[in-house]
């Protein structure tokens, strides 16, 4: 059994964003059903899109963590959603909480002692858990700040 404790620790902050980051919950909570789908002027998205690209690239990494013979969507059209909006009045809470079950999931695995994250992954393409973890992080950061620039620009951060 490896002995990850302290690079799980480390690992555990980065995801669940400490420290520098804003977290998912700041991030999305109480934005107004009729700023979800809409683009501030000059952007290329809308919070609704940057949701779903975080849920979509979350769950596509914890497939592959999980399943040795995963396929990923198609790159880049399959990790954005087909639409600018919310398709239903409970697309965006559905969204929120596939997120959240998924992050979840990944935190029980990175939590989990017999998870080793610095051996090669099945795949063969010399990536890590850690690895994909670690672009996880840094994926996710990346939009969350995307995500509350999109909620001020549209005036719906408090």
């Amino acid at each position: 059994m490896p002995n990850n404790t302290p690079l799980q620790q480390h690992l555990l902050y980065l995801l669940q964003g400490d420290g520098a980051h804003v977290d998912f919950e700041a991030a999305v909570n109480h934005l107004p059903a009729e700023l979800q789908g809409k683009r501030p002027r000059g952007s290329e998205h809308s919070p609704w899109e940057v949701l779903e690209h975080l849920r979509i690239c979350q769950s596509d990494i914890l497939e592959s963590l999980r399943k040795p013979g995963h396929t990923s969507p198609e790159f880049p059209a399959g990790y954005w959603p087909g639409s600018q909006a919310p398709p239903s009045g409970n697309a965006w809470q559905k969204s929120a909480d596939a997120f959240r079950s998924d992050f979840a999931a990944i935190i029980t695995l990175v939590s989990d002692q017999s998870t080793d994250l610095l051996a090669p992954l099945p795949q063969g393409d010399e990536q890590t858990a850690l690895r994909k973890l670690m672009m996880l992080a840094d994926h996710t950061a990346y939009h969350l700040g995307e995500l509350v620039l999109l909620r001020r620009l549209l005036g719906g951060w408090k």
